[in-house]
This record gives C-alpha cells, sequence and structure tokens, in this order.
C-alpha cells in the first residue's frame, strides 16, 4: 500500500512540475539531489564540478520535463539525463581518449572487497585514465551494453570492450597494491 501512496505522491509532483510549479520542482529537486551528485561523482574527481553539473542536469530535467512520459521510473530518467551532462562536459573539456597503458594483472588472483570502504573503491576508480573510467562507469555502474557505450562515446564496440578489461586489470593491480600496504601495517 505504501508503494503506491509514495508513487502517486511522485506522479503529482511530476504533474505540477510540468506546470512549471517552484515548489514542486523543489520537492523533486530535495528528493533526488543526493543520489544524482553522487551519479555526477562517478565521472566527474572535482565535487565543485560534480555539483556544477548535477545543477545543469536537474535544469534540463525541468526544461524537458514534458518529454517523460511515465514509462519507467523518474529517477531512472534523471539519471540518465545527469550522466549524459557529465559525458557532454567530460567530451567538450577533452575528447574521451582511448589509453592503450599496459598494467601488470594476475588474472589469478581474487579480490575481497569486504574491508574496503566505498572512498577507497571510488578513488580507485578516479585514478583510472579517463577512457577507462567512463567505460567502466558507463558498463559496470550504469549497465549499458558495449553497443551503447559505442555510440555514446563514438567508439567502436572492440574499442569499449578493450577499454573495459583494461580499467578492470587497472582497477585489480591498484586494489592489489592497497592490500599489499595494509597487510605490511599489520
Amino acid at each position: 500500500m505504501k508503494i503506491i501512496l509514495l508513487h502517486n505522491k511522485e506522479a503529482s509532483l511530476i504533474k505540477q512540475a510540468k506546470k512549471q510549479s517552484r515548489e514542486a520542482q523543489q520537492q523533486i529537486f530535495e528528493q533526488h539531489s543526493p543520489k544524482m551528485l553522487g551519479v555526477c561523482r562517478q565521472y566527474v574527481k572535482d565535487l565543485h564540478h560534480a555539483e556544477d553539473l548535477m545543477l545543469q542536469g536537474f535544469f534540463k530535467v525541468f526544461t524537458n520535463i514534458e518529454k517523460f512520459k511515465e514509462m519507467g521510473s523518474f529517477e531512472g530518467w534523471i539519471r540518465r539525463i545527469m550522466v549524459n551532462t557529465c559525458i557532454s562536459y567530460l567530451r567538450k573539456k577533452n575528447p574521451v581518449q582511448v589509453s592503450d597503458e599496459d598494467f601488470v594483472f594476475n588474472e589469478a588472483a581474487t579480490v575481497n572487497l569486504e574491508n574496503t570502504s566505498v572512498e577507497d573503491i571510488q578513488r580507485l576508480i578516479d585514478e583510472l585514465p579517463e577512457g577507462y573510467k567512463l567505460v567502466f562507469n558507463l558498463y559496470a555502474i550504469e549497465g549499458y551494453k558495449h553497443s551503447e557505450i559505442a555510440e555514446k562515446l563514438q567508439i567502436s564496440e572492440s574499442t569499449s570492450k578493450s577499454q573495459l578489461f583494461k580499467a578492470r586489470k587497472c582497477l585489480q593491480a591498484s586494489y592489489e597494491k592497497i592490500n599489499k600496504v595494509r597487510n605490511v601495517k599489520q
């Protein structure tokens, strides 16, 4: 029963926002901005830039809210706008660069993230080369297929696959380094 009530409240807010209600827009912003800032932060290392991109994204949300057809989740629709805003920013700032860096990779090693904080994982992702990070986020976090990533970033599917593979190798190598340092300290 609660789910229906929450859905009705959100549907009502969306209707009001489509009529340019500032109060409804404010409520939508307050409800979704923390999570959307996290989305932007996944793509942009600097928190201030991530905040700017989130605000730009919400501007797009409210100027295009008429296009939301209530098919699928509203949060998912907002998230897609945030991701696209971040990708546009990154492309303007620096065209997506495909990296051919080689990393030492131990395929037999297993990764146990049990004692790793979210901040440590985000730091590892932030240290990835820009192309690796972008493909990794789109594939592993957003759930895009390689064909969709290739289209979005204007690269080939095989490039998307190789960037993901290399990102994973890099993350695993970085994680192994952190674990070695932790084990030495203990």
